[in-house]
């Protein structure tokens, strides 16, 4: 099997170069702009200096992890020679993927737990060399003596038996500097910004005015750049293409009156009343009586409600598994954006339960991205027409944009990381590393005066935090 001819542009030449001169370091690089390649490019050139004499372990979303990393090895003929063995399924598999010979191991963030009690188990010694943590923020809630399991389990041999870390992703402070501590201790174990998070915040944060977060002191964001710029660098591919930004339409709809009232009383007073005879109610879903109570406990649960009912329907019961639906408004609108486009295929992005069920009601040619590796191709050969993706699921090394260049957001969510990983999926820069010499279209459907706006206006300013970070480093 012939591979591709690499050629490194040079961002990615820099970032190779990044890699081979700094052992732990971390690449925040645009989505779409070749992590991937790059940081195998390296792993191969460290592999036949000698520097690397045992295997590399990857660490990814599942998905990245099955699919995305082995088929980057496969496609380049430069790195087409070396095994990937991935670590993922059930226990039986996971093991034989483990105990097979092989130059590069992925395994899901969710297994490394799993990992390392069973090298413990079979009393194998950690046998990599390198640590790749593809799409680091899942590192983010790394604490000394609490924290993510995940990342407390890695952090028991990141420093101890591994001298390369390689830290990877787009959106390092999604929501702000208090996600660059657990990432920068895989780095250089607190050496930079604290060896304990409570030092890390109580030197550059103070409390919010409300008591209940942290906010960065005025001199913090350009400290602790300061403090990283050696280990981290940032590539934005806008520097080096001739991007175009996505072509945005936000679609405002008016939601109906009885749903209207819904809504109002949810957001006035956290409570509210669905009944059968709402003028807009179109099905049934459960078979407990005509009247629904749905209350909020909070303002947290209040903003979820009401982003349920923007959307069309709203959970009536404390497991969120029965919903009612009060008007369909937002489908209408999903509707006509896929005949507008004519036929093209149309990536929409939902974000709960029962979003998704209604989409698949209404759109019988939808199909739901999931963990089967044939969704994936199957829409990135144009089999698919009408693809539903939740962002959490669809971010982070994906590969769509083959597929097409239409996104619709038929909800929005305050998570502004699967936010932007759900956009670059097809974005401009992949577009163009693709081949393809087309725009791509953003479709944003709102209910009008509702907690949408808010959501998508949040989304824009938390982003302001980033790119000034990003810049800097």
């Amino acid at each position: 099997m012939t591979g591709r001819k690499f050629k490194p542009r040079e961002y990615q030449t820099l970032a190779i170069n990044h890699i081979l001169e700094t052992p732990r370091c971390a690449l925040w690089m645009s989505m779409g702009t070749g992590k991937t390649i790059s940081t195998l490019t390296a792993i191969d050139i460290l592999k036949l200096s000698g520097d690397l004499t045992r295997p590399t372990l990857i660490c990814a979303p599942l998905r990245v992890a099955q699919s995305t990393w082995p088929d980057e090895v496969a496609k380049w003929d430069h790195t087409k020679h070396m095994t990937v063995s991935v670590i993922c399924g059930d226990a039986k598999q996971r093991k034989k993927a483990l105990l097979k010979k092989a130059d590069i191991y992925t395994i899901n963030y969710e297994n490394i737990p799993w990992l390392i009690e069973t090298l413990e188990k079979l009393k194998m010694e950690w046998h990599f060399d390198l640590i790749v943590a593809d799409e680091s923020t899942k590192l983010k809630g790394f604490r000394l003596k609490q924290g993510t399991k995940r990342a407390r389990a890695l952090a028991r041999v990141a420093h101890k038996y591994s001298s390369r870390f390689i830290q990877l992703t787009g959106t390092p402070s999604p929501n702000g500097l208090i996600a660059l501590y657990g990432q920068a201790w895989f780095l250089d174990a607190g050496r930079r910004l604290g060896r304990t998070f409570t030092a890390f915040t109580q030197r550059w944060f103070q409390k919010s005015w409300d008591g209940w977060g942290l906010d960065p002191l005025p001199f913090a964001q350009e400290q602790i750049e300061d403090q990283l710029r050696d280990l981290c660098m940032s590539l934005n591919a806008a520097d080096y293409f001739d991007v175009e930004e996505p072509i945005e339409n936000i679609i405002e709809v008016d939601i109906p009156k009885g749903a209207r009232e819904i809504y109002d009383d949810m957001e006035q007073r956290m409570f509210a009343t669905i009944t059968d005879d709402t003028p807009e109610l179109i099905e049934q879903h459960d078979e407990n009586g005509k009247v629904h109570e749905i209350e909020a406990f909070g303002a947290a649960a209040k903003t979820m409600k009401c982003l349920q009912l923007a959307n069309g329907a709203a959970y009536v019961d404390e497991d969120a598994k029965q919903w009612r639906q009060i008007h369909d408004i937002k489908i209408k609108a999903l509707e006509e954006i896929i005949e507008e486009a004519s036929g093209m295929p149309v990536l929409v992005a939902y974000h709960f339960r029962s979003d998704l069920a209604r989409l698949q009601s209404a759109f019988k040619r939808g199909r739901v991205l999931d963990k089967n590796p044939k969704t994936l191709r199957d829409w990135n050969a144009g089999k698919i027409p009408i693809l539903f993706a939740h962002p959490a699921s669809a971010g982070h090394g994906l590969n769509l944009q083959d597929g097409g260049n239409i996104l619709a957001f038929f909800s929005l969510n305050w998570n502004l990381e699967e936010h932007l990983q759900i956009l670059e999926r097809i974005g401009p820069v992949r577009q163009i590393q693709a081949g393809y010499d087309r725009p791509v279209f953003v479709h944003y459907i709102r209910a009008r005066d509702t907690v949408d706006q808010m959501a998508h206006d949040r989304l824009k300013s938390k982003r302001k935090v980033q790119d000034i970070l990003m810049e800097a480093m």
